[in-house]
C-alpha cells in the first residue's frame, strides 16, 4: 500500500450482461477492463440474515465483491470517511482497493457474496485490528 486511498476510490462497476431467453450471462476476464488480474476466488454463503463478515483491510490485495445471490451491504472506512454500498445484482460489483477497512453487513437470507481477489491468500496482508488500521492510516 503506497498511497493513502479513500472510500471514494472504491468503485461500483457494472459488469454488463448478455441476455438469452434462458437467462443471463456475466463475464469477468483477466486482461479486460476489470481493475486487476484475478488470482483467487472465494464466496461467502449460509450467513444468517442480518449477520456480518469481513471487518478488515488489506495491505496489497484488491478485492471485488459481487452479490451472486440475495443482497448485502458493504461498509467502507478509510480512517477519515465512511461509506456504505448496497449490492443486490450479480452483474454489479464493488472494487475495494487495499487500505480500505471493509465489512459485509446485513446479509439477506440465502445471500452469496462472491469475492475476486488480486492476490493469493496471505495472512500477513490482512489488518484485522481496527486500532492498528487507524494507526497505519495516520502514518500515510
Amino acid at each position: 500500500m503506497k498511497n493513502k486511498l479513500s472510500v471514494f476510490d472504491c468503485s461500483v462497476i457494472d459488469l454488463g450482461k448478455v441476455s438469452f431467453d434462458e437467462g443471463n450471462l456475466t463475464v469477468v476476464e483477466n486482461g479486460s477492463d476489470f481493475p486487476f488480474d484475478v488470482k483467487r476466488i472465494f464466496y461467502l454463503y449460509d450467513i444468517a440474515g442480518g449477520e456480518s463478515r469481513g471487518a478488515h483491510s488489506h495491505k496489497e490485495c484488491h478485492q471485488f465483491l459481487i452479490a451472486a445471490s440475495g443482497s448485502f451491504e458493504v461498509s467502507l472506512d478509510d480512517g477519515k470517511f465512511k461509506r456504505q454500498v448496497f449490492l443486490n445484482r450479480p452483474d454489479i460489483g464493488l472494487h475495494i482497493p487495499p487500505g480500505i477497512w471493509a465489512s459485509e453487513i446485513n446479509f439477506s437470507s440465502g445471500a452469496i457474496c462472491l469475492v475476486l481477489a488480486s492476490h493469493h491468500y496471505n495472512e500477513l496482508d490482512y489488518v484485522r485490528d481496527y486500532d492498528t488500521f487507524l494507526k497505519i492510516q495516520n502514518e500515510l
